[in-house]
């Protein structure tokens, strides 16, 4: 049984051979709706590591209605949900021809960017039919691959409301908003330590007065930084902390993310540690500096020799990098997930310009502190989809910014 017709636009139907009737016994439509349901469900607990990716999951069905394989989009950068249940069914060695549906929560990517589109490894695949819960919401790809897969002679039905994308992945709405289409900008993760009592700098006699999070947090982190394709930093941050910004887990990475610094009037020191070569086993990705234009010339030419690539951008009204253009400058350069790593004032900025999406908060085993603490933002910040865990002896929180269209 083939739907009835699906419209990028709702008011254009797509010419597909999916609206040809089918010769094979359909799984009924209630038991299809259950596993779309299920499989989004699951899908679900990715979706922090996968945003602003939209959090999928798929399932390779059989004639009677029973699931032979599931996969999901598990990381960002990663294979998505179809690619990955169509590598468990290929590991158990059962031939594709026991596959009667392939069933998605969400209309499958027809366009190639970080990973290929998952409608040619359906076609090649040899699926003859699909069954999706909700279209894609980008008015760019919205029905494309319905109409790919049914020139292919692929049959394709649709189940609205069993797995909706409000449900299994509303951030990505959010991020296919038409404003973010409109002036698109990075995908912001905020991330910070803070001790128990919300500093963000530990007593003097722990940590060295500087570390707040376990080894097991630090080393989550690095995986977080690998999963991003920039990490942003203030020059306040660079010359207080002196940090690196490298990946150290995994180790080796082909393409480390960016390091980008926001430095109004070039203070950041030619000799800081952020421009020294990686170490065995560490990858550091180019570091760019955005400034405001005519900034301290003596300055910028250290900086160029020391390895940096500056780039003055237009302030903004309070004589700073704006943050707007800094944004929209990191997305012509390919950036579309970036972790901030930024001291509280930078942090509070970009809070308050609304452009934060998610946040991860880690809490120390760490009784008092010194120094600020993001309370009170936090408590006038709505969080969506709240998630709390623990890694090793800290607290972690998780959620999504409240949408703001700036």
């Amino acid at each position: 049984m083939i739907l009835t017709p699906i419209t990028p636009d709702r008011s254009r139907r797509v010419a597909c051979a999916a609206d040809m009737p089918s010769t094979v016994a359909s799984i009924p439509r209630g038991r299809m709706a259950q596993i779309l349901a299920e499989v989004g469900e699951r899908a679900r607990a990715a979706r922090f590591e996968i945003a602003p990716n939209p959090a999928v999951g798929a399932a390779l069905v059989a004639a009677d209605g029973s699931i032979l394989a599931e996969g999901r989009h598990l990381v960002y950068g990663g294979p998505h949900a179809e690619i990955e249940a169509l590598r468990a069914y290929r590991a158990t060695g059962r031939p594709m021809a026991d596959v009667h549906t392939l069933a998605i929560t969400l209309e499958p990517c027809s366009t190639t960017g970080k990973t290929p589109a998952c409608t040619d490894a359906i076609i090649k695949s040899g699926i003859k039919r699909v069954a999706i819960a909700d279209l894609d919401p980008d008015p760019r790809h919205r029905g494309r691959a319905l109409a790919i897969l049914g020139e292919h002679g692929i049959e394709v039905e649709t189940h609205p409301g069993a797995a909706p994308l409000s449900v299994v992945s509303p951030h990505f709405e959010s991020y296919t908003s038409y404003e973010r289409l409109r002036r698109p900008r990075p995908w912001l993760i905020a991330k910070w330590a803070q001790t128990r009592s919300g500093h963000l700098s530990p007593p003097e006699d722990v940590g060295e007065g500087r570390w707040i999070s376990s080894p097991e947090s630090l080393r989550e982190v690095q995986l977080l930084r690998s999963h991003v394709d920039a990490i942003v930093t203030g020059v306040g941050t660079v010359v207080a902390d002196d940090p690196r910004l490298t990946v150290r887990f995994p180790a080796g990475l082909d393409r480390p993310p960016l390091r980008v610094v926001l430095d109004t009037e070039l203070r950041t020191p030619p000799d800081a540690r952020i421009f020294r070569p990686a170490e065995r086993g560490e990858a550091g990705g180019p570091v760019y500096i955005l400034c405001r234009a005519g900034a301290n010339g003596v300055r910028h030419r250290e900086l160029l020799a020391a390895g940096a690539r500056v780039h003055p951008l237009r302030p903004g009204a309070d004589g700073r990098v704006h943050l707007r253009e800094s944004l929209e400058w990191m997305w012509r350069f390919g950036v579309r997930r970036a972790l901030l790593e930024t001291g509280p004032t930078l942090l509070s900025s970009y809070f308050e310009a609304g452009f934060v999406d998610q946040v991860r908060i880690y809490t120390g085993n760490v009784n008092g502190g010194r120094g600020d603490s993001l309370a009170t933002l936090l408590a006038g910040t709505k969080l969506l989809e709240r998630s709390d865990r623990e890694v090793g002896p800290d607290a972690v929180l998780e959620a999504f910014v409240g949408r703001s269209s700036r």
